[in-house]
């Protein structure tokens, strides 16, 4: 019981702790590319003015921390400068077998029009049912749409407490999930060939 209660004082945000931006706004130390095969992230991404992130989408693949996490929220902002697309935001990116491109870690989906849907990637999972008749397997966002139009910035907050997920898309709650493995890992952002921008990504460790 104790657990419940210290997940939901966190996401109300109560636990102290200080935020933490994972791009310095200059360069992209910390991270890394990843994809087949091997390309330089500094091929893909840009930094603009204000921090902005700019991706080119392609090849596909995903940007990742160096270092790992557990325990945390994560906020970060996207929007679709072009024609809307497909992309993601990673949790506890782990080492083991890839499914395709995609390594075992659980993503928090920002593809348009299904913005906060998760899904359990080569081999990740957890306890809530996944939609039925879905190409993919994942779990479907729970609230109508919270999406912003096209070229409007977005927020994502991800809360990650022990072994539950919680996914805030533009100040509504989407998702929960449970029972969830793996627990810890590196943060990575994902894109499968649809530019997009993405600013603000900072983490925040949970007492």
């Amino acid at each position: 019981m104790r657990g419940l209660t210290l997940f939901f004082l966190a996401a109300a945000g109560c636990l102290s702790a200080a935020e933490m931006p994972l791009f310095n706004d200059r360069d992209f130390a910390g991270w890394e590319f990843v994809t087949t095969p091997a390309k330089d992230i500094s091929t893909v991404c840009q930094v603009m003015p204000g921090g902005v992130i700019s991706a080119q989408g392609a090849p596909i693949g995903f940007i990742a921390t160096l270092a790992g996490y557990e325990n945390y929220r994560l906020h970060a902002e996207w929007r679709w400068p072009g024609k809307p697309g497909n992309g993601g935001v990673l949790v506890h990116i782990s080492s083991g077998p890839k499914d395709r491109a995609w390594p075992r870690c659980i993503q928090v989906q920002l593809k348009h029009g299904s913005a906060g849907d998760i899904l359990p990637m080569a081999g990740a999972s957890f306890a809530e049912p996944l939609a039925p008749d879905q190409k993919t397997p994942q779990r479907q966002h729970l609230a109508a749409d919270s999406e912003r139009p096209p070229g409007e910035w977005n927020s994502c907050d991800i809360l990650c407490r022990g072994d539950q997920i919680e996914v805030t898309i533009n100040g509504v709650l989407q998702n929960r999930i449970t029972r969830v493995a793996p627990q810890s890992g590196r943060v990575g952002l994902q894109f499968e060939g649809a530019p997009f921008e993405f600013r603000r990504v900072t983490l925040v460790r949970l007492d």
